[in-house]
């Protein structure tokens, strides 16, 4: 078997419905599993009607906006009346969800309403893909994997999600036969529907991968492939045609965004390769990531954008010793905040984290009932792998450097903009 993830830019209107059909028929052979994810900007749209039914507010035209698109571009693809049913069935449950009252934490209420949108799409494409012929099954994520009730960043529970597939898949597969599931979802042991972290449809791809065995994962992207920059943010960046799983999580660990950073590991623990390729123009190579070792590779840059410097010091001067540290470090896991690189000094601790708010308030009040904190916002984190002097000088123009941090084969410098009116 082989697995295929196509994500919100691949399935965001008719039009890219049909592409991606073709692309099913024409260019996948054998027995292949579609992991599919929320199309365009579904999940935005369901996150305001999330946060304004958890609020209080009026999120009826958010549902409404999202019956008509989804329903729209079903009826433009002419899918048969029985999955316009099922996307019926999808929109009542969630009607359901909203009239009741909320009695629970918001992330219970964010998976349980956000979960539709990748319900929704995939319904949709095994209702195309059956309308021009293909084999095609629809496969509820939720019945084969299993996670924790860590709503909004459930961990799978890969023990009960491996039987899962065993029992429930396996015994199906045919060498005919597109089975298409669901992205970014789960369910627990309650059978109460769990997320995976945004972004997280590429995660499921590899964990269906690992779990069956797969031959291979490809992720469908409208890049070329993995790229030596971010292509909207870099001119003169090129396509990088190899890479080892190792050089992989590397790039995703610190921000790189063509991959989901959980995704390597599963592969590369049965040597499992991923191809990313573009749905937009299927026929190139795109980029193959395996066990085999690379031995150079051209300057890489990852941009991290939304960065946060949280500065900490003990209130009475003394050193920041390690029991000062076990707390620092206990405080950030407990509210889930990702630190992206840290310093020590001998009267202070600063951390680079990703610019979540409400995450970092939370860890700000706890800290300063014994330390002094103070925020530094509105920062980027660049990366750059294989480094040149030259590349380093070219990323620092027009930047301040609070934070660097170099090693052989990497550099990381946290900056901001110089204001305008003092640049050269």
């Amino acid at each position: 078997m082989q697995v295929h993830k196509f994500g919100g830019a691949s399935v965001k209107d008719a039009k890219a419905i049909i592409n991606v059909g073709t692309i099913i028929q024409e260019k996948l052979n054998g027995s292949n599993l579609i992991v599919v994810s929320a199309m365009g900007k579904t999940t935005n749209l369901v996150e305001k009607l999330v946060r304004s039914y958890f609020d209080k507010e009026d999120y009826i035209p958010y549902f409404n906006q999202l019956k008509q698109q989804h329903l729209s571009v079903a009826n433009e693809l002419g899918i048969a009346q029985e999955y316009i049913d099922d996307l019926n069935e999808l929109f009542v449950s969630v009607e359901w969800t909203l009239e009741e009252e909320p009695i629970d934490d918001y992330p219970y209420y964010y998976d349980q309403i956000v979960s539709v949108g990748e319900l929704l799409s995939s319904k949709i494409l095994t209702g195309y893909l059956l309308t021009i012929g293909v084999n095609a099954e629809f496969l509820d994520v939720r019945d084969i994997l299993i996670t924790d009730d860590s709503y909004m960043e459930a961990k799978v529970d890969w023990s009960r999600t491996e039987k899962n597939v065993e029992d429930k898949l396996k015994s199906k597969i045919d060498t005919t036969k597109f089975f298409v599931t669901q992205g970014f979802i789960g369910s627990t042991n309650e059978n109460n529907t769990t997320t995976l972290g945004r972004e997280g449809s590429d995660f499921t791809g590899a964990v269906f991968a690992y779990c069956c065995n797969a031959e291979s994962l490809t992720i469908w992207k409208n890049v070329t492939g993995v790229m030596t920059g971010d292509p909207s943010v870099f001119d003169n960046v090129n396509l990088i045609e190899r890479l080892s799983f190792t050089e992989a999580i590397e790039m995703t660990y610190y921000g790189a965004k063509v991959i989901h950073p959980k995704t390597i590991k599963p592969l590369q623990n049965k040597s499992i390769p991923l191809h990313v390729k573009s749905f937009i123009d299927p026929d190139t190579n795109g980029t193959v990531i395996s066990q085999e070792q690379i031995l150079t590779y051209p300057p890489i840059i990852v941009l991290d954008k939304d960065q946060a410097l949280i500065h900490i010091s003990a209130n009475d001067f003394s050193f920041v010793a390690e029991s000062h540290l076990t707390q620092i470090f206990s405080t950030i896991a407990k509210h889930r905040l990702k630190v992206n690189l840290m310093r020590n000094t001998a009267i202070s601790f600063s951390v680079c984290v990703t610019k979540q708010m409400d995450k970092i308030e939370h860890v700000i009040k706890d800290l300063s009932e014994e330390f002094k904190v103070v925020l530094e916002s509105d920062l980027e984190l660049i990366t750059i792998r294989h480094y040149t002097d030259q590349v380093i000088d070219e990323m620092k123009k027009n930047k301040i450097v609070l934070f660097e941090e170099k090693l052989a084969k990497m550099i990381q410098l946290v900056v901001k903009d110089v204001p305008l009116m003092t640049r050269k």
